[in-house]
């Protein structure tokens, strides 16, 4: 096969031809490596604080959910306008103008001194974050010119992303204990530092689309429509179902995004131009990522009550009772993507993945009030990261690979928008359901007694996994019936993406 070519089953996709290679190209690697930890660690670092944090400041557990959605509302919102705005004004100054914003908004989010406060520095994280990571990534993708070169730094950027999750566990559970839940973001501050000097040394500036326009109207439409969904989901356990705050912002939300959906096809410059997703197995490839995102979410947010709030497990004990679940999807991704995907194909290795962590989160479900940790929670963790990890790096790769050149920017802003997406609707929905499920089991019951209010509690965790369950059960037939059957071949030298 042609050094210059890929290939996307049996049809032939044109790779970049490549400028020559930085000769500062590992330490800009390094200076992106710890700019991607900073946006990963907070996915999940607050996830450990959040009962600190609500004990601080006084919030309902009704709006408890807002300071995991805000962030993560805003970053996938804005991530393809992020991206192209790299590509308008350049690489360089969107990664620094990222990097110093993203560090102010934590340094606000650390002063915080109400809700409010916290929730708008939530979510001006998100937004820096969405300008930060496309830029990023596109500093890969022209500072790494040789293919095998190329292949080993998204590796690194891969392992990155797969373990800032567990980082940000630790690590926000370590903080909170010695410190306090502040520190688990001014911590950004610190590593903004590193990235800000190292970017303003090493890195050059350069601009893909600088003749191109930003498409506004598809922006608005994609922002506020995704608001929308998020937030009548979100109403659902305030009001009701019927309640015109959740079924209206639910339908004005699929109005705004059917309506993107059309603008992107008659837009001269869209957000995210539909050859993007007219590929079956990608298609099939970003529906995957938003299930394990809407499913995945829940794990963190539910099982990190029920350690700290029914067995009593400190912040940092919390972040370490997550590891072993991590260090089964990071084996079994390199598994998955270099042994059984090139073997058997994405129609078999992706729906068995979705299969075993629908196993692992049901079997979670066998929690109670006095569970030991390491009966009841340790393996299905595992089981449960033995089938994340079958799913969502063979998904990146299958995402991102085989794109035309001027499309790989937007292919990998997509894949970040499909997580984080379901990541917010999945939070926002589990929330609602787990409140209403400790609703009913209270009528009728002493409410007054600890007893009834910590089975309470339980009902309303073991409800949020029987809803996960039922997403990847749902993730496994919807890959079953999208993925083309056989292999999906790619160049060898050409660059795979790993969680």
């Amino acid at each position: 096969m042609p050094q210059n070519t890929l290939t996307k089953g049996d049809r032939p996709v044109a790779a970049a031809s490549a400028p020559a290679a930085s000769a500062k190209r590992w330490w800009i690697l390094a200076v992106v490596a710890v700019a991607q930890l900073m946006v990963v660690l907070d996915a999940t670092i607050v996830n450990i604080a959040l009962p600190s944090a609500q004990a601080d400041l006084g919030f309902s557990d009704g709006n408890r959910q807002w300071i995991v959605t805000a962030y993560a509302l805003a970053f996938a919102s804005l991530l393809l306008l992020g991206g192209r705005m790299a590509d308008l004004f350049g690489r360089k100054p969107a990664f620094l103008v990222g990097v110093v914003g993203f560090a102010a908004a934590s340094a606000l989010g650390g002063a915080a001194t109400g809700f409010g406060m916290l929730v708008t520095a939530r979510a001006l994280q998100g937004a820096f974050g969405a300008l930060l990571a496309p830029a990023a990534l596109s500093l890969l993708n022209t500072t790494f010119t040789d293919a095998r070169e190329r292949a080993r730094a998204f590796s690194v950027y891969g392992a990155i992303a797969g373990a800032g999750g567990a980082v940000g566990l630790l690590l926000g559970g370590i903080l909170t204990d010695a410190f306090d839940w502040r520190w688990t973001l001014y911590v950004n501050v610190a590593i903004a530092v590193v990235a800000f000097a190292g970017g303003w040394i090493l890195l050059g500036n350069h601009r893909d689309a600088a003749n191109s326009k930003l498409d506004v109207p598809g922006t608005i439409l994609v922002a506020t429509g995704l608001f929308a969904l998020v937030y009548g989901f979100s109403n659902a356990e305030t009001h009701d179902w019927g309640s015109p705050l959740t079924w209206g912002f639910l339908l004005a939300g699929g109005v705004l995004l059917t309506a993107f959906a059309w603008w992107q096809t008659k837009a001269e410059h869209p957000l995210l131009p539909p050859r993007i997703l007219l590929d079956r197995d990608r298609a099939a490839s970003f529906l995957a990522l938003l299930i394990t995102g809407a499913g995945m979410f829940g794990v963190f947010l539910f099982l990190t009550y029920y350690l700290q709030l029914n067995l009593g497990f400190s912040p940092t004990k919390t972040g370490v009772a997550f590891l072993p679940m991590v260090g089964a999807l990071m084996v079994t991704a390199q598994v998955g993507t270099t042994a059984l995907l090139p073997r058997i194909g994405p129609k078999t290795v992706i729906p068995l993945g979705f299969a075993v962590a629908t196993a692992g989160m049901a079997w979670l479900t066998g929690i109670g009030v006095a569970s030991s940790y390491t009966s009841a929670v340790l393996p299905q963790l595992v089981v449960i990261g033995v089938g994340l990890g079958l799913v969502m790096p063979p998904a990146m790769q299958l995402a991102t690979g085989g794109v035309a050149a001027e499309d790989a920017g937007v292919a990998s802003a997509t894949v970040n928008a499909m997580q984080q997406v379901g990541g917010s609707i999945g939070t926002a929905l589990l929330n609602t359901l787990a409140a209403s499920a400790a609703t009913d089991y209270l009528a009728g019951r002493d409410a007054t007694s600890r007893l009834v209010r910590a089975q309470a509690t339980i009902e309303s965790y073991t409800t949020a996994f029987w809803w996960s369950a039922g997403f990847f059960a749902a993730g496994a037939l919807i890959a079953f019936l999208l993925y083309r059957r056989g292999v999906v071949s790619q160049d060898p030298a050409a660059p795979v993406v790993h969680m």
